[in-house]
Order: C-alpha cells, then structure tokens, then sequence
C-alpha cells in the first residue's frame, strides 16, 4: 500500500502547490489515487490554515474527498491541533462525519485516551510511533496496540544518509508492534530512502506533501499526484495509467 500524504502541517508559506481547502485537498487527493494511492492522510484546516480538529472542517474535508474517491480517508489528531487532550476527546466525540481511520502520535499526553474515543467510535486508529521519542515503548506497553489499523513507523530523522540506518531501529524498538500492519516512512531529505527500505521490506509507505516538496533528483515536485507517481516506481510497483 502506498498513501498520499495530502498537505500535513503545511501552510500558504509552504507553495501554492499545497492544498489548503476541502475542495483543492479533494483534486489533489483524486488526482494522486487516479496514479495508484490507495489509501489518503490529509489534515484538515481552519479558515487561517491552521491544522484543527473542528468537526466543521474535518466534515467539510472527507465529504468533499469521498465525493472524488473510494478509497480509505484518514485525518490526523496531532496534538499541535487541539493541544489539550481532553478537549481533543471531546472535538473527536462531537464529529458529525467519521473518517475511515485517524492518526494518534503514541508519544503526546492523551494518545490513550485519544485511542480509546476513535475506537469507541468505530474509527481506525493509525498508531504514529516516532522515532526519537518513547513512543515505541509506550505502545508496547498499550492495550489499545492489538486493536490498531495499523502502526504509523515515522522517521523523523531528515538525513538522506541516516535516515534509512534510524528505520531500521525504529523497527527494531518497535518488534513485532502487536501483530499489526506496519507503514513505514520518512520525511523530507529522509522521505526518499525510508520509502525505498519500506518497498524492499514488503512494509506499506506514504508519499506526498506532507512528507517532502521535492522528487528524488531534488526538483521540486508540481502535485501530489507526481510524488506519488515516483514514489511508486522507487517503491517497485507500477503506477497506473491516468
């Protein structure tokens, strides 16, 4: 499985090319399945472009998705959203339209109390373990971990000449992850090489611009269609025409 990684925590300072609205995160996100995703991650976005857990955007962002595709739409609960845990609780508690699935980063106050609201509801959970932190740790020790989507290996070193060496040991620190699926990927100079290890591994990976704005060549990359385009050939799968 290769993910598009819609926008991130990017903003208008980041390029044009990075899909602010529901409608633009929608095209942007039609155009990188129509290439071969098969599963989206976007962060939905206040009217200043901010990253918000409000129930208004984050409905207004998977309906204007699902209305292009058909495949699954994930949302972030990053902590740099809705700082206070409870009230990041209590935002996922009021959403009127459900995400197939949500990311909940292990190492931030809240993640189990985060966990616990998303599988109430009967949303996914992708259980972010970052490297550098104690997340891993954390998650082992969670009776959420059999009950997660999948786990979220993120690679926060940004070295293109470590970042593979820094997977490799946050795999390892993860073991066997409670017998759950594992995505593995990295991020900006690191994207390129962790997406690489993920595809000679058989681990599922994500591109897009939330990851990286450049192709491996260092060209700055025109969509996240193109991103995941490449991404497909450095992972070893053919993209698909279209």
């Amino acid at each position: 499985m290769v993910q598009v990684c819609v926008n991130g925590a990017r903003g208008a300072g980041d390029g044009a090319l990075v899909p602010m609205s529901p409608g633009a995160m929608a095209d942007s996100a039609a155009r990188a399945v129509a290439v071969g995703a098969s599963d989206i991650h976007v962060h939905p976005k206040s009217p200043c472009g901010q990253d918000t857990l409000s129930g208004k955007a984050v409905a207004a962002t998977v309906e204007a998705i699902r209305s292009q595709v058909r495949v699954p739409v994930g949302v972030t609960t990053g902590a740099w959203a809705e700082p206070d845990p409870h009230a990041r609780v209590e935002r996922i508690r009021a959403w009127t339209v459900l995400p197939d699935h949500a990311s909940v980063n292990w190492h931030e106050p809240g993640a189990e109390d985060v966990a616990a609201a998303l599988l109430e509801r009967g949303v996914g959970v992708e259980a972010g373990i970052w490297s550098g932190t104690d997340g891993a740790a954390r998650f082992a020790a969670s009776p959420w971990g059999p009950r997660v989507l999948r786990v979220l290996a993120e690679v926060t070193d940004q070295s293109a000449e470590t970042a593979e060496e820094s997977a490799r040991a946050l795999l390892t620190d993860l073991g066997t992850a409670h017998g759950r699926p594992v995505l593995l990927h990295g991020e900006e100079g690191g994207a390129w090489p962790v997406l690489r290890l993920a595809g000679r591994l058989g681990l599922a990976t994500r591109i897009g611009l939330e990851d990286t704005l450049v192709l491996p060549d260092g060209q700055r990359a025109l969509s996240n269609a193109q991103l995941v385009a490449e991404g497909l050939l450095q992972y070893g799968r053919p993209r698909r025409s279209g």
